[in-house]
């Protein structure tokens, strides 16, 4: 899953073949089926994919299309990882509000803009300040302990709650005030420069207040499996997260590793009757509670 100048898109790889990007549009019907073994698909840095030596089998129902020997080496020189401190690049930190009581801090590489926030499914969100990397890291920290927020919410927890927003206007004021309470607080790196306040909002990009609207998550894809199919109307899209118009929520990590080939006819009538990839229930906000964690 890419966001791609603001917009969804597949990305996918052929050995050989490199890299190319298919956007996603709402509306449009979507249909595939996995096809072989579920394979690493190595590092991906600077723009550049190596591919993993051994093609290694990984899990269906891994989040992280990577063999354990590729993740370390990902991590070995990783901003995230805290194993890549000297990157010179000027960084940014945000306020990311995905629903009640779901509100985070974080950070990111000023040149990437938004795209962090779309890629998280942050719903409205304002830049904090801006600076270099590890003034940006010790903000961050500051943050989290002062406001009581963390740097990580389930993405279970973001589900739950996408389908009943509150209006964008309280929204806004909910990110508004963190962001005074955040500006105002003694202890910011000399070297990290405060951010005016401007509240951004996601809604429309994803789909939330589309021409369709959104239908409360029901199913979620638990693992994708040799000749697993997926059939359905695309309706919207927030972060990895693909929703379609029967409920169901494909979380395109586990789609990464996969090839995917287009349905025979009578796929995609098993499918529309009811022959589907594993799945699970979407939990509602109120079986969620607005408690954030610290796990993706």
């Amino acid at each position: 899953m890419r966001w791609s100048d603001g917009r969804p898109a597949i990305g996918w790889y052929g050995e050989g073949r490199g890299e190319r990007v298919s956007g996603l549009v709402y509306g449009q019907r979507l249909a595939f089926v996995a096809r072989g073994e579920r394979h690493c698909l190595g590092v991906r840095r600077a723009g550049k994919r190596t591919m993993c030596p051994t093609a290694a089998i990984v899990p269906g129902r891994a989040g992280n299309a990577q063999c354990p020997e590729c993740a370390r080496l990902d991590r070995s020189f990783s901003v995230a990882a805290d194993t890549n401190v000297a990157d010179p690049r000027t960084y940014r930190v945000y306020l990311a509000w995905f629903g009640p009581g779901l509100v985070k801090v974080g950070i990111t590489a000023e040149e990437r803009g938004s795209a962090r926030l779309l890629e998280q499914g942050a719903v409205t969100w304002a830049w904090l300040g801006r600076g270099p990397l590890m003034a940006a890291r010790r903000t961050e920290e500051l943050l989290k302990a002062a406001l009581g927020v963390p740097d990580r919410i389930a993405y279970a927890r973001k589900r739950g709650v996408r389908a009943h927003l509150a209006p964008a206007s309280e929204r806004a004021l909910d990110v508004a005030e963190l962001h005074a309470r955040a500006v105002a607080l003694a202890g910011w790196p000399d070297s990290l420069e405060r951010v005016e306040c401007e509240v951004a909002d996601h809604a429309g990009v994803f789909g939330l207040d589309g021409w369709a609207g959104l239908p409360a998550p029901a199913r979620v894809i638990t693992a994708m499996v040799p000749g697993g199919a997926v059939v359905g109307r695309l309706v919207g899209a927030a972060g990895p997260d693909l929703h379609l118009a029967d409920g169901l929520v494909v979380d395109t990590r586990l789609l990464a590793g996969w090839e995917l080939v287009a349905p025979q006819v009578e796929v995609e009538a098993e499918v529309e009757a009811g022959v589907v990839v594993p799945v699970a229930e979407v939990a509602g906000a109120g079986d969620l509670g607005a408690e954030q964690d610290g796990l993706f």
